[in-house]
């Protein structure tokens, strides 16, 4: 390329560019004077077509305002960051509601929709102008679809994490039956995620308790794999380091296998048939007396 072409290729560039901002912002000046009219079209049309229905008219209205100022904010500065908090803040308090990735891409989509149809009636009588400022539009538009949509799952992923962590936590709770004594009921499927969750759970509460013996009954899980089977062993080897010794319980004949098969060093492993003949078993290791009578057991101090 020439000196001259290339000073003529910049001047374009430069020039292209001049342009561009220059009708962004006349379409920032033509979105904020026509914002109340804009803003109130584009709540009625979530209404009607059934978005953020978990919501009312008036959080509707609300979020609509937000999004509507952060989105022509957009537009001005070209800077995306304001429009990411927003988006992640909308997640927080919109996703708990049961709001759907679906629908804030549909109100960022409807907003672009009623944001380009005020711009046809403002400059239909002049084309060639009416096509340079959807140039200049549409990409900044798609961006901040992009932006929200994006911000939004991320957020979302967050949360499902969260509850997931807390469901598990729900579903494997260490309880303190009596004093250095802690019984680890587990039921359902025992993966690798849940049982490293486990592991770091019982070993805080062997820790908090100052507990001695630890009865895990498996009785509520049907099978394990040998990565699972593995880490079996490794907690008992944990709480032993501890100072806590380890009862299971509820071993079915198939994880019975499963253990024996994958050839794994079961000499630490105290393995009782049932979580009654466990807790016996827990009891006498404190010192405890079992003693059974008519109408069931009864234990107490050696």
């Amino acid at each position: 390329m020439s000196d001259l072409s290339e000073r003529v290729w910049q001047h374009e560039v430069i020039s292209g560019a001049t342009t561009r901002d220059g009708l962004l912002t006349e379409l920032v000046a033509h979105l904020r004077r026509n914002r109340t009219m804009l803003r109130e079209e584009w709540a009625r049309r979530i209404t009607d077509a059934e978005l953020l229905t978990a919501m009312s008219p008036d959080e509707i209205f609300s979020e609509a305002t937000s999004l509507y100022d952060n989105y022509v904010a957009v537009l001005e500065t070209g800077s995306v960051e304001a429009l990411q908090n927003y988006g992640r803040n909308l997640s927080e308090r919109i996703i708990p509601r049961g709001v759907e990735t679906d629908e804030v891409l549909g109100i960022v989509l409807l907003l672009r929709d009623v944001l380009a149809r005020s711009l046809f009636e403002k400059y239909q009588s002049d084309f060639d102008l009416l096509k340079r400022v959807l140039d200049a539009y549409e990409p900044a538009a798609n961006r901040i679809a992009n932006t929200v949509g994006v911000s939004f799952v991320e957020e979302r992923e967050r949360v499902i994490r969260q509850q997931q962590e807390a469901i598990r936590e729900l579903s494997t709770p260490v309880l303190q039956v009596r004093e250095q004594l802690l019984i680890l009921p587990i039921i359902g499927v025992l993966d690798s995620q849940r049982a490293r969750q486990l592991t770091e759970q019982l070993l805080r509460a062997i820790r908090a308790n100052r507990a001695k013996v630890v009865v895990i009954d498996i009785t509520g899980v049907p099978a394990i794999d040998s990565t699972v089977a593995n880490h079996l062993v490794q907690t008992v080897d944990a709480s032993g380091l501890m100072g806590a010794n380890v009862i299971i319980t509820g071993l079915s004949s198939e994880i019975a296998l499963t253990l024996v098969t994958i050839g794994l060093d079961l000499s630490k492993m105290n393995a009782v048939g049932d979580l009654q003949g466990g807790m016996e078993s827990a009891e006498r290791l404190l010192g405890y007396e079992v003693r059974r009578i008519s109408d069931g057991r009864t234990t107490s101090p050696n």
